[in-house]
Parts: C-alpha cells; structure tokens; sequence
C-alpha cells in the first residue's frame, strides 16, 4: 500500500489552497507533483506530511488512516528546498540525529551512517560541517538525513530550487538512480516542468488547487487532458481556428483555440502548399535546434523549432515570407465540458 488522499481539501481564511482531492500513489513509484506557484502542490505535500491539517476527507499512508496521527506516528521523510541541516553539527551528526532520537544503539547508528554516505556518495565527507560543502552536497546530505529512519514515504518540497541550473541537472539524475536503489515511495513537488519530465515515473499537474491531470511524462505531453496541462507542459503555439483554416485540419470545429507544439510544424516556401502565410521575425541558432518567431498576417504570432537537419532542407531567414502547417493539432471542448476531469479521483 502506498498513499491514498480521499476527498481532502484545505482553506487558509479565505482562500481555498485545496479543492476536494482524490489521489492514489502506488508503493514504490516516484510521483512529482507539478503546477504553477498556488497551485496546491505543497499544500497536498504538507497535508501528506501532517504538516497540516485536512478541512475534510482522510489520508491513508501504507494501508493505516494518518488524517490526524502526528508528523512522527506518520514515518515520514521530509526534505525542504533549503536543506535545514543543522549548521553546529558535522554530516555525520547530521545524519545520525533521527536515530539518535529513537534510541538507536551507538553500533546501529554508526552503520547506518556510514550506509548512508556511500548512498549518497559522500564517503569521507562525515565530519565535514554543511558550510565547507557545496549546495549539491548539502542537498545529498539532507537526503541522507531522511533515509536515515528508513521511512515508509519520502517527501520532497522543490528539493532542487535553490540549486544552480548545472547541479540541478546532475542531482536529478541521481535522484532517479537513488530512488531506483532504495525503492522507497516518494513525493517531489516541483514548478519545473523538464524536473518532473526527467525524474517522475508518474506526473500530477496541479492548477488553482485542483488535479487537472494525472499520467506518465509520456501521457502528460502527447495526450493533454485540459488546455493548462498543454500550455504549462512543454512550449506550446495558441491561435484561434480562423488562423488555421487554410489548412484543413479536422478536429477544430466549435474549438475555442487550437493548439500545437513548436515542433510539429512543416515550413514550407511554397505558396501553393496550404499553410498559413507568416513572416519571419527572428531566428535563432541553438545548436542543436533552431527557432524561428513567424508573425502571421492577421497578427498573430507563433514558434517553430526545426532540428539542424530540416533548416538546412529548407533555410529561412528574417524577413522572408512562408508557409506553415502545423503537423499535429489539439483541440479542446468548452471549458465546462471538460472541467469533471479535474475533480475525478486519479489513480497513480
């Protein structure tokens, strides 16, 4: 048994942070939950952690109702975005102090640290203090610290956040390769899209205190259930059908707006191809890919990205008229047709 949140919502004075939430978390998966800043992401993390209190419905963690067991009935690992080591203690202090307050023997707490370390690949680190580490270290360290007390879930609030881009890249990879060793059910809220894309097995994008959409990283980009889910998971064009017209794309009748991924567009200097007619504003050489900003002639305004292979088929340049087709479409009803998708229960 994993997680499972029944009907739980929360409010802060006036404002609602949690809608009626139904979620189950597998035992053993990696769920991140994704969405904007007030979302509700870390108001659900919080509740899970007994951090905070539910206005209604229960929470089930491992088979047992936590809704109101304390933060230490619930054996929890937590791990905040700005580490929270004890800066007069050494790694090794650091690490062992959960085991310290559940009475473990001086013998089990020295092996479980040194487990730890080699874990976290901070062999030799022990009695270092968090100021001579660096912020990756101290974030593998605060981690160490969590796993420490062998914990039935682990709980990560925007874990990379205060990291530089470089690191945050290295420490999502190990992430993947820990979790992947120690098997423990776990949790990461972050805002970062490419984050959850790399690291989750399972993503629940959030909105305005609701679940608009629960998935793979596969499922959450290819098949969208709601248009936030599509402008806020990877980059994303936005035009109104009349635009597209000219390319007799099905699907787009009674859509309000229709969408499609930089990506999956044909770029054509043929007149007679059936695109829409676009200018070219900018283009820009990223190495591996290039991006073109086209302005369309009834004003509106979109991007293209072409892999090195298709620009040197068909080079554009600033100034210059084409023609585009957008090679996939999405198509979205009237919001109040699709809204019962963000208040279902979601199973992960």
């Amino acid at each position: 048994m994993g997680i499972t949140i029944e009907g739980v919502s929360k409010r802060f004075g006036d404002f609602q942070a949690l809608y009626s939430t139904s979620l189950t978390i597998e035992t053993g998966s990696l769920v991140a939950l994704l969405g904007p800043s007030g979302s509700g992401k870390s108001t659900l993390l919080r509740l899970i952690a007994g951090l905070e209190l539910p206005d209604t419905g229960r929470i089930w963690l491992t088979g047992r109702d936590a809704t109101y067991a304390s933060v230490q009935e619930r054996n929890i690992g937590f791990v905040f975005q700005h580490y929270a080591l004890f800066k007069h203690m050494t790694v090794r202090q650091n690490i062992a102090f959960g085991l310290e307050i559940r009475k473990a023997s001086r013998a089990e707490i020295r092996a479980r640290v040194d487990e730890l370390l080699e874990l976290v690949q901070l062999s030799g680190f022990g009695d270092r203090y968090p100021s001579q580490l660096s912020g990756g270290q101290r974030q593998r360290v605060a981690l160490a610290r969590a796993l420490a007390v062998e914990p039935q879930v682990l709980l990560l609030d925007e874990p990379f956040g205060a990291l530089d881009a470089k690191v945050r890249k290295e420490l999502r990879a190990w992430l993947r390769r820990l979790h992947d060793e120690v098997q423990v059910t776990t949790v990461f809220v972050t805002h970062d899209q490419e984050e959850a894309m790399e690291v989750a097995d399972q993503i629940v994008v959030m909105n305005q205190g609701r679940i608009e959409q629960v998935g793979s990283p596969a499922e959450i980009y290819d098949h969208p259930a709601t248009p936030f889910v599509m402008s806020f998971v990877g980059q994303v064009n936005v035009l109104h059908p009349e635009s597209v017209l000219s390319c007799q794309l099905p699907g787009i009748q009674g859509s309000q707006q229709v969408f499609f991924r930089p990506h999956d567009v044909v770029i054509e200097t043929d007149p007679c191809s059936g695109g829409m007619a676009a200018q070219v504003q900018t283009v820009l050489h990223l190495g591996r890919e290039i991006q073109a900003e086209l302005l369309l002639q009834d004003g509106g305004s979109l991007w293209v990205h072409l892999s090195r292979e298709q620009y040197a088929k068909t080079p554009i340049q600033r100034g210059q008229w084409v023609y585009v087709r957008p090679k996939a479409i999405k198509a979205f009803p009237p919001a109040d047709k699709h809204r019962a998708v963000r208040n279902s229960s979601v199973f992960v």
